[in-house]
């Protein structure tokens, strides 16, 4: 299995996190990159660094106003007055009913940042842009003709729409590998198996048919994102039946979770898809610090057994998994069922 990974993310390292009220560590942290290349190592896999990815295959996914946003933000950031050192915003868009900001960097910050989870600081372009590029490299390796290949991107980007960035995310990696993959493959399909639902590759998507995109994670009345990612989304318009969600208990085990990735595999063959991509959070994991689920290292060995044996040519793109010793043995775990290990 080819994979890809670029040492320029690891600059990226947000610090500022609010939750419940109090500031914390941002737990998306350069660390984690660390942990999953020792899952890599462990298996005998080595990564390659991407080629620069072009700008188009940004655009296929995003708004010109989210990149040029992304991409100057911490510089404009830096001019306010005793600003911080990086973009956080405070105050959010009601998008309905608002006009765009354009010469204001801080109302700027409100329309394309969702929450306070993603901030961007001085490296925070130039890693998602080298995380974009491992999800186009993976892509295009696949495209040339491997059966599988996978993107070590940070940050991650299934919580990013086509111009927000959210949870964690910024540029929405895996939509970006779906839109590669869409240029040689008439239908293509996404099983994210992260434990928050993937409501901004939902987004991306909701309004088309050549798009399947099925999410299995923790039910969004208790947990992030909360808002999207209820079983009733199932698309509208074009794309009304091209959503699947399948939101499942906190409490969830192995047996439960894998029966659920078997619906969104068996609903994936109803589909047909040329391909596949896979939103790969293993932060679904017993030990993971944010707490959403109880699945074990078998249960990740058996879902990448299962996704594997579906038999689609296969993009998987890191999303969550945090900071616990254990997210080396969660990679090497699903790998190793990916792999007939």
């Amino acid at each position: 299995m080819k994979c890809f990974y670029a040492p320029e993310t690891d600059a990226h390292d947000p610090q500022f996190r609010l939750t419940h009220g109090k500031l914390l560590h941002n737990a998306e942290q350069a660390e984690r990159a660390k942990l999953l290349l020792a899952g890599l190592e462990k298996l005998g896999l080595s990564t390659e660094s991407p080629a620069a990815a072009p700008r188009a295959a940004l655009e296929a996914v995003h708004t010109p106003e989210f990149l040029d946003f992304l991409e100057h933000a911490w510089e404009e950031w830096q001019k306010l007055p005793n600003c911080g050192p990086e973009v956080v915003p405070n105050v959010f868009a009601q998008k309905a009913a608002s006009t765009y900001p354009k010469d204001s960097i801080v109302g700027r910050a409100g329309w394309h940042m969702g929450d306070t989870s993603a901030p961007i600081g001085a490296e925070s372009w130039t890693a998602t842009r080298r995380a974009a590029d491992c999800a186009v490299a993976a892509a295009d390796a696949v495209l040339a003709g491997e059966k599988m290949a996978y993107a070590l991107t940070r940050p991650p980007g299934h919580h990013s729409t086509a111009d927000t960035a959210a949870g964690h995310c910024l540029m929405n990696v895996a939509a970006i590998a779906v839109e590669r993959m869409r240029t040689q493959h008439a239908k293509v399909a996404t099983l994210d198996i992260d434990v928050h639902h993937g409501n901004g590759t939902q987004g991306v998507f909701y309004h088309r048919a050549d798009v399947l995109t099925v999410s299995v994670h923790a039910d969004p009345a208790t947990y992030y994102p909360f808002f999207v990612g209820y079983a009733h989304e199932t698309g509208e318009g074009e794309g009304a039946g091209f959503n699947l969600n399948l939101p499942l208990p906190r409490t969830t085990t192995d047996a439960v979770w894998l029966a659920a990735i078997d619906r969104g595999l068996a609903r994936i063959a109803e589909f047909a898809p040329g391909a596949l991509v896979v939103p790969l959070g293993l932060d679904a994991h017993e030990n993971d610090p944010l707490a959403g689920m109880k699945i074990t290292w078998e249960g990740f060995r058996e879902a990448g057994r299962r996704i594997a044996a579906a038999g689609y040519p296969t993009v998987l793109v890191q999303e969550g998994g945090y900071l616990s010793p254990d997210l080396t043995t969660s990679l090497e775990s699903v790998m190793s069922g990916l792999l007939g290990r």
